[in-house]
């Protein structure tokens, strides 16, 4: 058995253990906070104004964790983090399963009809987009770093969409979710720089780019099929630099541990351009 992706990585491990911080998008009350606290309990939370600055200040040792979302149940795959997944030394080891429940935001005294602007994060806009047209179809949208960031635009004439943990006084928050698909979770992924030590998996994600030519994603995946294992998920991003060249993240049902697993993984990585194991994770 070709052992690739088992060995222990103890860089830092003393650090790890005395400081115990995560970083996350914030501000205070995003869904990204709410998802670290129940992943990362005991770790002092770091919060970012981006994705991008959470990966940072992993990498540069501020941070032993970053906790970031990679997937909606309603809009997909956040495309910004499987960027940052692909190019980073970045390793998941924990996932968690977060259910989304999105709230009117006003001032208190302000009436929706009075609304001409709605703010919130652009993943946010877009689950609630059967309500925004219903109940503000005039009004215009506007992106934020995050949910919870929604809240300090507000005024007299605006609204935004937050989570319904989120309270602050003089907000007003609707009775009911707004969300389009009530059913709507978000999976959160915790990584760690480099690769852990792994004992054992329920799932594991990867990231490959195959040879521009046809019929070479079915080839990579007939590997995955030769060995058994079950995809759970598939989509693509371009390469950046590479027009018409797609990089394919790829989840399957596996235990890494396994003699089948660490053969397919070895037989892939051989048979792709650019291969990386994004993580693994019960």
């Amino acid at each position: 058995m070709t052992k690739l992706y088992a060995t222990a990585w103890q860089r830092d491990a003393d650090r790890i253990e005395r400081t115990g911080k995560v970083s996350c998008l914030g501000p205070e009350g995003s869904y990204s906070e709410l998802a670290a606290r129940e992943m990362c309990k005991g770790e002092e939370i770091v919060l970012t104004k981006s994705f991008g600055e959470a990966v940072e200040k992993l990498l540069a040792g501020e941070t032993d964790h970053a906790v970031l979302p990679v997937e909606n149940s309603l809009n997909g795959g956040v495309y910004s983090v499987l960027d940052l997944l692909s190019d980073s030394d970045l390793f998941g080891e924990s996932e968690l399963l977060l259910q989304i429940d999105h709230r009117l935001a006003l001032k208190e005294g302000v009436r929706a009809e009075d609304v001409e602007t709605v703010y919130s994060h652009e993943q946010a806009l877009g689950q609630c987009s059967e309500y925004l047209r219903t109940h503000f179809p005039h009004a215009a949208l506007v992106g934020t770093s995050s949910t919870a960031e929604s809240l300090n635009k507000l005024d007299s004439r605006s609204a935004g969409i937050v989570g319904a943990h989120l309270k602050r006084e003089g907000i007003v928050l609707s009775d009911e979710n707004i969300a389009d698909n009530k059913q709507n979770f978000t999976r959160f992924l915790k990584v760690r720089r480099g690769v852990a030590e792994i004992s054992r998996s329920a799932m594991v994600f990867l990231c490959a780019v195959c040879a521009h030519k046809p019929g070479s994603l079915l080839g990579l995946l007939r590997i995955f099929q030769r060995f058994g294992l079950n995809l759970t998920r598939i989509e693509s991003r371009p390469v950046k630099g590479s027009f018409g060249q797609y990089r394919f993240f790829i989840e399957f049902a596996g235990d890494i541990a396994s003699e089948r697993v660490q053969n397919a993984l070895a037989e892939a990585k051989v048979y792709c351009s650019q291969f990386k194991l994004i993580g693994a994770y019960l």
